[in-house]
């Protein structure tokens, strides 16, 4: 590998430990993984009707009727993105019907780039079940303040763009109250057993 090859990719490894921090921080996790709000505490979503990738609307709030595990990202993320949505995959998998009883929402945080086409196209290298869900700037940019949601546009060195942004799923009830996170490289065991909780929840 080159130099250049070598420090891209410390760079890129940095700005996953940035993320990381920043959604933990955004989100109010605080160290031993107590959270400074959650249930019971500051309220965290808003209900909320953005464009799916099939086209049509899609609405989430306190009347959505299911579990959802959310995640907020983008078709162009080089890593975090697509490792994040193949260990959802995987953990849907391990959890058999009870996968079903959940709704795996990615919101993209790039909705200038990524279409309702796009994000079909891209999500189907993934599990069936994760559903895509874009808007206008305005519409991702009121529920990424809503979810608390870090993101931020960062210009590349060729002109292009990539985006910063908070790297956790959220997880909430059917009743719209928020029940948790997985935070970006949490332990399978666990990242499943919270999954299977919030399925019977």
């Amino acid at each position: 590998m080159t130099t250049h090859k070598w420090i891209r990719a410390g760079l890129w490894a940095l700005i996953g430990v940035v993320v990381v921090g920043v959604s933990l921080a955004a989100l109010g996790i605080l160290p031993g993984g107590q959270r400074g709000s959650g249930p019971g505490g500051t309220s965290l979503g808003a209900p909320f009707t953005l464009t799916a990738m099939t086209g049509e609307p899609y609405h989430w709030g306190p009347d959505s009727g299911k579990p959802h595990a959310i995640y907020f990202g983008f078709t162009f993320c080089p890593d975090v993105c697509p490792t994040t949505l193949f260990e959802l995959t995987n953990w849907l998998d391990k959890l058999g019907p009870d996968g079903d009883k959940i709704q795996a929402l990615f919101i993209t945080v790039d909705p200038e780039r990524d279409t309702a086409d796009k994000l079909a196209n891209y999500l189907g290298a993934f599990d069936k079940r994760i559903l895509g869900l874009t808007g206008t700037q305005a519409e991702i940019e009121k529920v990424a303040a809503d979810f608390r949601i870090y993101h931020k546009k960062v210009p590349l060195e060729d002109g292009d763009y990539t985006m910063d942004h908070t790297a956790s799923i959220l997880l909430f009830k059917a009743d719209g109250t928020f029940f948790g996170t997985i935070a970006y490289g949490e332990n399978e065991d666990n990242a499943v057993a919270k999954l299977k909780r919030l399925a019977e929840s």
